[in-house]
């Protein structure tokens, strides 16, 4: 779903992210081989509620996050983690600075179906990238250790459209993890809903989506309380800054825009960083 709506982007006019890739995942998958990759094929055009609103929604948040990890490698940077990787591209379609290593955490089956595609595909990556099999439902550190990862040096940590569907154990452990491997420099960015508010099942953005795609999407968040991670990460001594998509889409003017009983309101997207070493201190 996410590819899709990278691959709509990136063949509008003046894209706000662009993912060559995405097309090519779309169409590899056969229950989602006839989606729409362009906007032209999207049912209605722009008063689809769920390719327009919570496509361009995923736009914003790519563009966002590349330009986060960009940022954050510019500022000398080499170390990056993508938890929940899924069938994100960056390793292959951002400008990395030499050095750069991509660790890319997902399930065996998740890995070997985008590293098919991306092979018939001819990607060559831009950084040292290292795919890693693991469940972060459950222990994943050890592994990451093993695949080369150097808890000694600043890593960027990204978990895009990844916490709202673990069980709120996993995210504590998540959440922990990252704090126990990241040096000062670090930073991470995650995205969350800060409030469940009324039901939502019934709003066209989801109606939509189970009509055109078959895909009932609250039936996918986990439905337990989520933890505090922020303010675990504030307690642990890290700067949290806390935005809404909304900051971004009015930054970019680009849609959605916030409209009444809004399901997307009750989105957040996270940005810490661990205080940056002192001179004299390492």
């Amino acid at each position: 779903m996410v590819a899709a709506a990278r691959a709509i982007e990136t063949h509008r006019p003046a894209p706000l992210a662009r993912d060559e890739f995405a097309e090519h995942f779309v169409r590899a998958a056969p229950a989602s081989a006839g989606w729409p990759v362009r906007a032209d094929q999207i049912p209605g055009g722009r008063t689809n509620p769920f390719w327009e609103r919570l496509g361009r929604y995923f736009a914003v948040r790519t563009r966002v996050l590349d330009d986060h990890l960009l940022r954050t490698v510019e500022a000398g940077v080499r170390q990056v983690v993508l938890l929940g990787a899924g069938l994100d591209s960056r390793a292959f379609r951002l400008g990395w600075p030499p050095g750069c290593v991509i660790h890319e955490v997902d399930t065996a089956e998740m890995l070997a179906f985008k590293q098919a595609v991306l092979d018939r595909s001819g990607a060559v990556p831009t950084a040292d990238r290292r795919p890693l099999a693991a469940d972060l439902r459950f222990d994943w550190r050890d592994a990451l250790l093993a695949a080369g990862f150097d808890p000694a040096v600043p890593t960027a940590w990204l978990a895009e459209g990844l916490l709202l569907y673990l069980p709120a154990a996993a995210e504590r452990h998540l959440i922990a993890t990252v704090a126990e491997l990241s040096t000062a420099g670090s930073t991470l960015a995650y995205e969350i809903k800060e409030v469940e508010g009324v039901e939502v099942r019934a709003h066209p953005l989801y109606t939509t989506a189970r009509e055109q795609i078959g895909l009932d999407l609250p039936a996918l968040f986990d439905p337990e309380p989520r933890p505090a991670s922020a303010a675990e990460l504030a307690r642990r001594g890290w700067s949290v800054s806390v935005r809404s998509p909304y900051d971004f889409t009015r930054l970019h003017d680009h849609g959605p825009f916030p409209e009444p009983d809004d399901p997307l309101a009750a989105n957040r997207w996270i940005f810490a960083e661990t205080p940056a070493p002192q001179p004299g201190n390492g």
